[in-house]
C-alpha cells in the first residue's frame, strides 16, 4: 500500500456519506446513492484504492453529468428460470445493478443449490469482488465477471480488443477473512495506471505495448494512447507464450464471452464509449454465480478445509528473503486492519476532483481540511 506524499486521510463514515450526497446531487436515488457508495467505500477499505473513491468523479460523476449513463437504474429481468435469469439494466448504476443481479442469483441458490444471473447494459459496477462477497457472506461461493471498454491486446496481438475482465471468486472460509481473487485477466488494469498517473509514476516495463509490441512505461501518456488505440495491455503471464501470456488472453475471452453471448449483450468494440465521434454510453454486461455449499456438504466442514487449505499454503518453504506468503483476501483483510481508525488517504488528485465536486452541488456541510 504506497501513499502518495501529501495525502490527507478522512474517516471512511464521512467520506461515504460524501460520496452518498454525490450521488444524490446529480439525480441517483437516496437508497441507490447509498448502495454506490458503499460499493465505493468498500473498494477503500481493502486499499484497493484503484476503484474506490478516486473513481467517483472521472467515472460516475462526470459520465452522469454527460449523459452517458443515467442515473436511476432500470431492472428488467427479460427472462428468467428458477435457476438462472437474464437481465438488462437500461445503461444504469452498475452498483446497483450488480448487486440486485448477485442477490437474485443468492436467492435462487438458497432454494435449488444454484443461482446465476446475466446482465446486459449494465455500468461500470465498481470493484467485482464486492458482488462476490454477497454470496460468501451468505455462505456460498461467489463468482462474478464483467467486461470492460477494450484495452487488451490478444497474444501476439497489438491491437485494444478485449476489456481488463476480471474473474473473481469470494469464497467463506473459518478465518477472519474469505478468499477473496479478485482481478483483473489483464497483468494490470486501467484504475492501477490511473494511480500511477496521479502520483506521477512510471509503470513496469512489459505492462503495456504500443502498436511495434514495445513495453511503455509513461502512465500518463499511456492513458491516452489506451483511448486513442495506440497502446494496449498485456495479459495475465505478460508478452507472448513464453511466460504463459496465452492463459490470461484465454481467460479474458472466457469473460467476454460470458459477459456478452449469454445475454446477448455488446462486446469488444462495440464497449468504447464512441460512436460517430460522439460519446454514448459504454453498455456492459456482467455475470453472477452463488454456489450453495450447504447443497454439497455442511458449510462448517467447508470452511474449516478451505481454511485448513490456505493455512498449509502460508506455513510452507518460503523463497530465499521472503518474508512471507499470502493468501488470495489477506492484503486486503490487513489493509483493512491498518486503515480502519485511519479512513481513506486522499491523493491530491482526488482531493481537488472532491472539492471540485463539493462545491458544484453547494455541499458546503462537509469541512475537509485541505
Amino acid at each position: 500500500m504506497e501513499i502518495e506524499k501529501g495525502s490527507k486521510w478522512v474517516k471512511f463514515d464521512t467520506m461515504e456519506r460524501f460520496m452518498s450526497d454525490v450521488f444524490k446531487g446529480i439525480g441517483v436515488p437516496a437508497a441507490d446513492a447509498a448502495v454506490c457508495a458503499k460499493v465505493l467505500i468498500t473498494a477503500d477499505k481493502l486499499g484497493i484504492d484503484s476503484h474506490g473513491i478516486s473513481r467517483l468523479k472521472p467515472i460516475y460523476y462526470d459520465r452522469i453529468k454527460q449523459g452517458i449513463q443515467l442515473p436511476k437504474a432500470k431492472f428488467e429481468i427479460l427472462k428468467e428460470t428458477p435457476t438462472t435469469a437474464t437481465i438488462d439494466g437500461h445503461n444504469g448504476m452498475g452498483h446497483v445493478i450488480a448487486v440486485r443481479a448477485m442477490e437474485l442469483a443468492i436467492k435462487k441458490a438458497k432454494k435449488f443449490g444454484l443461482g446465476m444471473t446475466a446482465v446486459r447494459n449494465s455500468t461500470h459496477y465498481g470493484i467485482a469482488g464486492y458482488h462476490a462477497l454477497l454470496a460468501a457472506k451468505a455462505g456460498m461461493i461467489g463468482i462474478t465477471g464483467t467486461n470492460a471498454r477494450p484495452s487488451v491486446a490478444p497474444t501476439f496481438g497489438v491491437e485494444n480488443m478485449m476489456g481488463t475482465n476480471p474473474l473473481t471468486f469470494a469464497i467463506p472460509t473459518d478465518e477472519e477473512f474469505p478468499f477473496l481473487l479478485d482481478c483483473a485477466t489483464s497483468i494490470t488494469q486501467r484504475g492501477k495506471i490511473e494511480v500511477y498517473a496521479k502520483l506521477g509514476k512510471k509503470m513496469p516495463k512489459g505492462w503495456v505495448i504500443d502498436s511495434q509490441g514495445n513495453s511503455k512505461t509513461d502512465s500518463v501518456a499511456v492513458l491516452k494512447d489506451l483511448v486513442a488505440g495506440t497502446a494496449a495491455l498485456v495479459p495475465v503471464g505478460g508478452i507472448g507464450e513464453e511466460l504463459g501470456g496465452y492463459k490470461g488472453y484465454g481467460y479474458c475471452a472466457v469473460v467476454e464471452i460470458l459477459s456478452a453471448a449469454l445475454q446477448q449483450g455488446a462486446f469488444m468494440k462495440m464497449l468504447l464509449g464512441v460512436k460517430d465521434g460522439r460519446k454514448v454510453p459504454y453498455p456492459l454486461g456482467h455475470f453472477f454465480l452463488a454456489i450453495d455449499i450447504e447443497a454439497f456438504t455442511s458449510l462448517r466442514s467447508f470452511k474449516k478445509i478451505a481454511g485448513d487449505i490456505l493455512r498449509e499454503l502460508r506455513a510452507s518453504k518460503k523463497m530465499p528473503g521472503a518474508k512471507r506468503i499470502y493468501t488470495a483476501g489477506e492484503k486486503e483483510h490487513l489493509a483493512w486492519l491498518y486503515r480502519r481508525n485511519k479512513g481513506v488517504p486522499l491523493n491530491r488528485e482526488t482531493q481537488k476532483e472532491i472539492l471540485e465536486m463539493k462545491a458544484e452541488l453547494g455541499l458546503n456541510k462537509y469541512k475537509f481540511n485541505f
